[in-house]
């Protein structure tokens, strides 16, 4: 293909040149105002001059022609797997193949898929990098292939005035299809335990869903689900109260209908920090000595913690003399606490404590209830646990973890952790273990249940740990923890044992002995698995769309099992583990790609209607495709337009003078010599005439 042009270089500046044009008129027009006969010849001899003045040149240019290109982003978004709208989409991206070679267009494809931050589908950014790839005067047309959820469907139509072509949207999805959509309308972020929260709820049907009620479950932290009924588009508000501190997860299914287009959007996963109010610790100390101000400095240096200490200091059967009236100790007000009141506390500490008739055995009988009920008691003992005062000799000793066998143990012991002490998260990875220094002191203690975690190098137990009923209970086998806080030779992590073993009592989660717990960071989850057992079986998965399958734990320290479940699909996985299951969110419960997850043309409607295209359902059939003209509306009953570009690509130019400078300077002459015979015949007519008429 060939194309042409003129320009003009001029010899001289423009502007003399259109002074002589002025000039060259006004000649003109006084030549025809005075009817001289060659005005005509001598205006083609002056354009003439100005011309070649001009400097008029011809460009001839060799095209090579360009096709036209029609944009196609394809959404291949998770949604586009709802129904048959995968199927639709390479249905329609076949057609606009078919349609692009039809028309001697090329057809350039880009795939949008999920966000990777869980924001949906977004559009623009592909847009842009698509129009700096292609030339803006080869584009011809742009067709977007899928459901219309489209997140940033704002910033596509403020596009509209970069595209100098008609946009198009193939919508894939069924009008038919309806869904029910699980939404969390108010829910606390932070909760104290053991108060009363309300969480509201609600069923929003979607489409021409079946109007019968919905049914909710809801799982706390991986447990056993309650079920709820409520009616779609109503509130359903939910009591709800934690057990524990810390992060509990709670996690809503809706239970799915037949013909419901996605499960996706019937679950939601609330986070809620539980606060413990105060924790109320009672401590009972039977004589002052030296670990005393041990177990006052732990309890004290936590200030969520209400300390109730008594110090036993003058017994009822001591007989000094002195008269009733003029003791100023504090009565023990045993009936108060452990019958009235022993509910309230979250642990009751024994701080070498032994029978005197303080505490009658019917108090400690309600000591042991507390302890089945749910309640924690720790027994630090000292030799008197070893003689016939003995707490071991009351209603308690039935849930100690051991008992004495009436030795006490005079000398140095070394602590040391025990096979399962290694795996306990009590004592698991203490600082400095196999390093401490030593005790002076211990009973001797026969084990009749729990697990012991400290021992002696001979493995005579020094802590050991058991569950009683819904409760717990710890022996402390020694009275010599205090030296550890002095630093005799060397010290060891008493602080930090005794915090650990205290919290665990409570029911701390971070320390329960058999856990699995995943946490869900940075697009994957690590699974964690806790235990006192030497190995694990395979993790069993259950993946937001219903898929199981397990996976294996590897170790990770004395029991501590991992597993990394990397990359996968957002939304709520299950784990579980032998009698152990837990939960976690990765990205969001119900993903905002399925929040609406209907096909809905409403969102990309402005975007197509501003450049003169349309929306086309696909399960209606495919359209066709024609040219159409630069600002004409491009679609019509059973078809869409693009424009055609013309575009092309200049492979050769030259430039050479319109006519050679003698050409401009031989018109000039001629025609001044024209004009000049012209005039002069028309001179000599003109007197010939006057002299007939004389004669």
């Amino acid at each position: 293909m060939t194309g042409w042009q003129i320009f003009f270089a001029p010899w001289v500046p423009m502007g003399l040149i259109w002074v002589l044009a002025g000039c060259t008129i006004m000649v003109l027009g006084v030549a025809l105002w005075r009817g001289l006969a060659g005005w005509v010849l001598r205006g083609l001899a002056l354009v003439s001059i100005l011309l070649a003045l001009a400097g008029p040149s011809v460009q001839l240019e060799t095209r090579d022609p360009l096709p036209d290109v029609l944009l196609a982003l394809v959404d291949d978004s998770a949604s586009q797997s709802l129904g048959p709208r995968l199927g639709q989409s390479q249905q329609a991206l076949r057609w606009l193949r078919e349609a692009a070679a039809s028309a001697g267009a090329e057809l350039v494809l880009r795939r949008v898929g999920d966000d990777a931050e869980g924001r949906g589908t977004l559009m623009a950014a592909d847009l842009d990098a698509a129009l700096a790839e292609i030339p803006a005067d080869q584009l011809a047309g742009v067709v977007v292939i899928g459901d219309g959820a489209v997140e940033d469907a704002g910033q596509l139509t403020g596009r509209v005035a970069t595209l100098a072509a008609p946009a198009h949207v193939l919508l894939s999805g069924v009008r038919t299809a309806w869904d029910r959509r699980l939404s969390v309308a108010e829910a606390p972020r932070f909760a104290v335990t053991g108060e009363e929260i309300t969480l509201r709820l609600r069923v929003e049907a979607l489409g021409p869903a079946p109007d019968q009620p919905a049914e909710i479950l809801l799982s706390i932290d991986g447990a056993a689900p309650t079920r709820h009924q409520v009616a779609a588009g109503r509130d359903l508000t939910l009591p709800l109260t934690l057990t524990h501190g810390g992060e509990t997860l709670v996690h809503l299914a809706l239970t799915p209908l037949d013909g419901e287009l996605t499960p996706r959007n019937n679950q939601a996963a609330i986070r809620i920090n539980g606060i413990r109010d105060r924790l109320r610790v009672l401590l009972v100390t039977g004589a002052p000595h030296p670990g005393t101000r041990t177990w006052r400095n732990l309890l004290k240096s936590d200030a969520s913690v209400d300390l109730v200490h008594f110090t036993i200091l003058r017994p009822p059967d001591k007989q000094d003399g002195v008269p009733v009236n003029e003791l100023s100790l504090i009565p023990f007000p045993t009936q108060d606490l452990f019958i009235e009141k022993i509910d309230e506390f979250d642990l009751i500490i024994f701080d070498r404590y032994r029978l005197r008739g303080i505490l009658p055995g019917i108090y400690l009988e309600s000591v042991r209830h507390y302890v089945e009920d749910g309640g924690a008691v720790l027994v630090a003992a000292g030799p008197e646990f070893s003689g016939a005062e003995s707490l071991s000799r009351s209603p308690l000793g039935d849930v100690l973890p051991a008992r004495p066998t009436g030795r006490v143990v005079e000398g140095v012991v070394q602590p040391e952790l025990s096979e399962i002490g290694l795996r306990h998260p009590v004592t698991q990875a203490l600082d400095g273990a196999g390093n401490w220094g030593p005790w002076l002191r211990h009973q001797d203690l026969d084990v009749t249940g729990g697990q012991v975690v400290m021992q002696s190098p001979e493995g005579a137990a020094l802590l050991a740990l058991d569950r009683v009923g819904d409760g717990r209970v710890a022996l402390l086998g020694s009275d010599q923890v205090w030296l550890w806080a002095r630093g005799y030779q060397g010290g060891g992590p008493q602080l930090e044992l005794l915090r650990r073993l205290a919290h665990w009592m409570m029911g701390e989660p971070e320390l329960e002995e058999e856990a699995l717990r995943a946490v869900a960071k940075n697009g994957q989850v690590v699974i964690t698995r806790q235990t006192l057992a030497p190995s694990v079986g395979d993790l069993m998965v259950i993946g937001p769309d219903g898929g199981r399958f397990p996976i294996e734990m590897q170790p990770d320290g004395p029991g501590r099992f991992t597993a990394t479940l990397p990359n996968g699909p957002a939304g709520v996985y299950r784990f579980s583990q032998d009698d152990q299951s837990v939960v976690a969110v990765l990205g969001e419960a119900a993903p905002l790609e399925f929040a609406a997850p209907l096909a809905d043309p409403v969102p990309l409607t402005p975007f197509v209607t501003e450049t003169g295209g349309r929306v086309w359902r696909i399960e209606d059939g495919m359209p066709r495709l024609r040219p159409v003209r630069v600002d004409q509306v491009a679609a019509g009953r059973g078809w869409i337009g693009y424009t055609p570009r013309g575009a092309y690509f200049s492979r050769d130019l030259r430039v050479a003078p319109a006519l050679p400078r003698w050409v401009w300077l031989l018109i000039a002459a001629g025609g001044m010599l024209a004009a000049w015979l012209w005039e002069g015949r028309a001179r000599t007519a003109q007197r010939a005439g006057s002299g007939s008429t004389n004669i």
